[in-house]
């Protein structure tokens, strides 16, 4: 796509976003209902869609807000390139950035807001904003583009991205067994992901062959064994303190070393600290003050 092309996209975008009434941005709906729902009368807008410039050398790539990730993933792995976005089918770049909730290769593969280097979002007044740069080191002070991730659309409306990329690697498996998740990680270098019910240990081990063999090897030794992937996951995601302060209720699966967790049944979390409350007012009033800003949803809400 051209950059006239795209420019025209995103124009557009901010057009329909305008500057009045209540608005939200609609994409694939795979976490629609996350920390609650817009209200009936709120007017639903699509960011746009598409990869705008890729340049595999440069190990970054500008797409629309409102590219579905499997589109996005597959014309990354054309140039043996990913990003470490979750994948969820029908979820779209924009929509995954805004709920901000890492996949379950945190561990190894870092943060969500990691993966994020430039957006160019709608305000609440409808002007266009552009936040970051499109290298790797781009910010000096406040980083605006970790804020938007996990914001829900409240503070900005994203319309375009630009996203880290990292190699694929040559060579991935996952093995499981009833060892403990604490000596897994302790004996591993360097694994994407360790899951935990409670009785068993899935791990993930990715990169060079040689590499992902000798750690599979350590892990063989504590007793996991290949295995197909990963758990399927409750349904309820949680901080793993207030997964402790129950007591485990039900079914769980930890996501070891990334301080979250997913849960059969909902569980109740602590009310966040004033301090923290105050901010996130502060900061609605700042970006958003008339409230119009995908309203309804509440980034403190419990997920």
């Amino acid at each position: 796509m051209t950059i006239a092309r795209a420019k025209g996209a995103l124009d557009s975008f901010a057009a329909e976003v305008g500057a009045d009434g209540p608005v939200a941005v609609v994409g694939g709906r795979t976490q629609w209902e996350v920390c609650g729902l817009c209200p009936e009368e709120t007017r639903l807008v699509r960011a746009p869609v598409g990869v705008r410039v890729f340049d595999p050398a440069d190990m970054t790539i500008r797409v629309g807000a409102g590219t579905p990730v499997e589109e996005l993933d597959a014309a990354l792995a054309e140039a043996g390139q990913r990003a470490n976005l979750p994948m969820a089918p029908g979820a779209t770049v924009g929509g995954v950035l805004a709920v901000g909730r890492d996949g379950v290769h945190a561990l190894g593969r870092g943060r969500l807001r990691d993966a994020l280097l430039e957006a160019v979002y709608v305000a609440d007044d409808g002007r266009l904003v552009t936040a970051g740069g499109p290298t790797v080191k781009n910010v000096s002070g406040f980083d605006l583009c970790r804020l938007l991730v996990g914001s829900l659309g409240t503070l900005g409306l994203l319309g375009e991205v630009i996203l880290r990329t990292w190699p694929r690697p040559a060579t991935q498996r996952w093995l499981a067994g009833p060892c403990d998740p604490t000596e897994l990680r302790r004996c591993l270098f360097s694994p994407s992901s360790i899951l935990w019910d409670g009785h068993t240990v899935w791990v993930h081990l990715e990169g060079h062959e040689s590499d992902v063999e000798a750690e599979a090897e350590l892990a063989r030794s504590l007793g996991c064994e290949p295995t197909d992937g990963p758990p399927p996951l409750p349904a309820n995601r949680v901080p793993t303190g207030a997964l402790r302060a129950e007591g485990f209720p039900g079914s769980f699966v930890v996501q070891v070393g990334t301080g979250s967790a997913y849960v059969s049944e909902p569980v109740s979390l602590a009310e966040p600290d004033p301090a923290v409350i105050s901010l996130h007012q502060r900061l609605k009033a700042e970006f958003d003050p008339r409230g119009r800003l995908n309203p309804g949803r509440d980034p403190l809400a419990a997920a």
